[in-house]
């Protein structure tokens, strides 16, 4: 393994860095995250049509830039540093990969490469809040995390067109031309109030066939953000709802959908003829939003490295000149010694998120057709976790460090230290909590094969677990019994 970067790569970091340092100061985000859509639709355009920031991590032959997730993560630094409001995380590592990973060809062909060049942006809708487990980052996919049986969650039912026969109870059955429609309601979902595609996580079959499969919606067909669109029924009975909630870190928008029987295409269509790629087999469903999980965290983690990185320099420009006693503050030892642990913090978790972005990438970029995200790409069990686990505690660390550094100023909510506090809270809501982070990445690597009996001390008579939690005291000797 080579850990330097290529000359490409770096060429991506610099040309990134400068465009965001002119284009993206604290003032411009406070402005850009009170728009409609959350974001500078303009510089989004741009970071799109210049640096194909969208489409760095798809192949070629879809208009993408044929780069790897490790060039996704280092971008994803980059809009850390600045803390960039933009839908790059929900449509480059969520929607993209998995359109990628599951759907037929005539999907990819359809939707990557305006994903790619920007014109539309996506995102993958998940119900209950749930993303971490969905994307096996907290806790195995395989249960009934998108809303198991005939209420909660979202629930997908398959339906005839008019003159065809409908399949058994209800339109089950295949069918020739046969859809889907939606229904049911999702919160929490990342810039859902915005993304012209929508890739949603639904429940169906019942409860004799019962698997969670992904389906494809095009918002801008069904209805517009904020209001109910009639679909062969009276107003407000159909249609897509989106409303977009209030977040404590607004450079990260999200919203609340309520789907009441939306036309949906399943992802991977003819799969059940063979043509496919498996959209229709919930196993593999479970497999690419496992592997999608992987590269989302490592850029999540990336763009935590990048803030934090910004965070940290900026409060040692500050302590370099706030004086106190007649001198800088930074000049005191125990201020010192506190940038020094979080500086340690933070080359751990900026080398942790590359080794997670390479392992996601199996160590391999620019491959045209065998695309990172496909359904037989599995990173290291663990590392992505355990990486994105390091890297929001750390930018925690720095974040709190740097408000209370900072003295009376860095308390103002107004003030450019709390869009780092704030974008460190809300994201370890997004994909954490970091202890559940850390327990999967035990699990994923196989620390406790005993299971919770063996870590516990309660498994069978005999069984020798490698980690226990109750251990035996030895008998304690006197001084005198020690010396004999």
């Amino acid at each position: 393994m080579d850990a330097a970067f290529t000359e490409e790569q770096h060429e991506i970091r610099r040309t990134l860095r400068e465009l965001l340092h002119k284009r993206c100061g604290p003032d411009e985000v406070k402005a850009a995250v009170r728009t409609p859509p959350g974001y500078d639709e303009q510089l989004w355009r741009q970071l799109a049509a210049q640096l194909g920031l969208p489409g760095l991590a798809l192949p070629a032959v879809y208009a993408g830039v044929g780069c790897g997730p490790t060039e996704l993560a280092l971008a994803c630094e980059e809009t850390g540093r600045a803390v960039l409001p933009s839908p790059l995380i929900a449509t480059a590592a969520l929607a993209a990969p998995l359109i990628l990973a599951l759907g037929s060809e005539r999907q990819r062909a359809e939707l990557l490469p305006p994903l790619a060049t920007g014109e539309l942006t996506g995102t993958l809708v998940v119900p209950g809040g749930r993303l971490a487990t969905a994307l096996a980052l907290t806790g195995a996919n395989d249960g009934d995390w998108a809303g198991g049986g005939r209420a909660g969650g979202i629930q997908a039912r398959r339906v005839a067109p008019q003159g065809a026969a409908s399949g058994p109870k209800g339109g089950e059955g295949p069918g020739v031309g046969a859809g889907w429609r939606l229904y049911g309601e999702a919160g929490q979902v990342l810039n859902g109030h915005s993304a012209q595609v929508l890739v949603v996580a639904a429940h169906t079959g019942g409860f004799a066939r019962s698997r969670t499969l992904l389906f494809l919606v095009r918002a801008d067909a069904v209805g517009r953000t904020g209001a109910q669109v009639g679909d062969d029924g009276p107003a407000g009975l159909r249609g897509l709802l989106r409303t977009r909630q209030t977040a404590l870190d607004e450079t990260r928008p999200q919203a609340r959908l309520e789907l009441r029987d939306v036309p949906a295409e399943l992802l991977g269509e003819g799969a059940e003829e063979g043509e496919g790629a498996g959209g229709a087999d919930g196993a593999a469903v479970a497999r690419a939003l496992a592997a999608t999980g992987a590269v989302a965290a490592a850029a999540l983690a990336a763009e935590a490295v990048g803030a934090a990185d910004t965070a940290l320099a900026r409060t040692v420009a500050h302590v370099r000149q706030r004086e106190q006693f007649g001198r800088p503050i930074g000049s005191f030892q125990a201020v010192q010694h506190r940038l020094a642990d979080l500086y340690v913090s933070l080359q751990a978790a900026r080398s942790a998120v590359y080794y997670a972005a390479w392992s996601a990438g199996r160590g391999r970029s620019g491959e045209p057709t065998a695309a990172p995200y496909g359904p037989h790409a599995t990173a290291e069990p663990g590392v992505a976790a355990l990486a994105l686990a390091q890297a929001l505690e750390t930018l925690r660390a720095v974040a709190a460090e740097a408000v209370q550094l900072h003295g009376g100023i860095g308390f103002t909510w107004e003030h450019e230290a709390h869009l780092y506090f704030k974008r460190a809270a809300c994201d370890e809501l997004l994909l954490g909590p970091v202890h559940r982070l850390r327990a999967r990445a035990a699990e994923e690597a196989g620390l406790f094969p005993g299971g919770a009996d063996a870590v516990d001390g309660g498994g069978p008579a005999g069984a020798a677990g490698p980690v226990r939690r109750r251990r035996a005291v030895p008998e304690r000797r006197s001084m005198r019994d020690a010396g004999r």
